[in-house]
C-alpha cells in the first residue's frame, strides 16, 4: 500500500539534498515513533528560518553530530506539522509542496490552509 499525500495521490519525495524526513529517506513519511509529526514538505524562507530560531528550533546552524548541514532559504524540508501551524498563526508559514506533504498533516491543519500557501514553483 502506497503512502498518500494531502491531495490523495502517491506521496512524492520532498528532498534528497538536503536529505529530509523523519527517517531521512527524502520523504515526509511517519510512524508512531515520530513524536514531532514531520509531515509538511516546505520550501524554507529566510523569514521562516528566523521565526523557527526565535521559537528555539535553529534550523540554520549545522549540527555535524546529527549529520545536519543546516538549512538555507530555498531548501525543501519535512517540517513538524505543529511548527507549520504555529508559523501560519504568526503569519510566517513557509510555502508548502502539497504533493510531498503526508496526508496525516490534515490532522493538524486543513487542506485549504495548506493550499493557500502552496509553493508555485517547479516541483524539482
Amino acid at each position: 500500500m502506497s503512502t498518500k499525500n494531502v491531495l490523495g495521490t502517491e506521496l512524492v519525495p520532498c528532498s534528497y539534498d538536503p536529505l529530509t524526513g523523519y527517517f531521512r529517506d527524502g520523504c515526509c513519511n511517519t510512524d508512531a515513533s515520530d513524536a514531532g509529526s514531520h509531515l509538511v514538505c516546505v520550501r524554507v524562507t529566510r523569514e521562516f528560518l528566523a521565526f523557527s530560531a526565535s521559537r528555539g528550533n535553529d534550523l540554520s546552524t549545522p549540527q555535524p553530530a546529527y549529520r545536519f548541514a543546516g538549512l538555507e532559504p530555498g531548501h525543501r524540508w519535512c517540517l513538524c506539522a505543529n511548527r507549520w501551524r504555529e508559523a501560519l498563526e504568526a503569519g510566517m508559514a513557509p510555502p508548502v509542496i502539497l504533493e510531498s506533504t503526508h496526508s496525516k498533516a490534515l490532522e493538524f491543519v486543513t487542506l485549504a490552509q495548506l493550499e493557500k500557501h502552496r509553493f508555485q514553483g517547479a516541483l524539482h
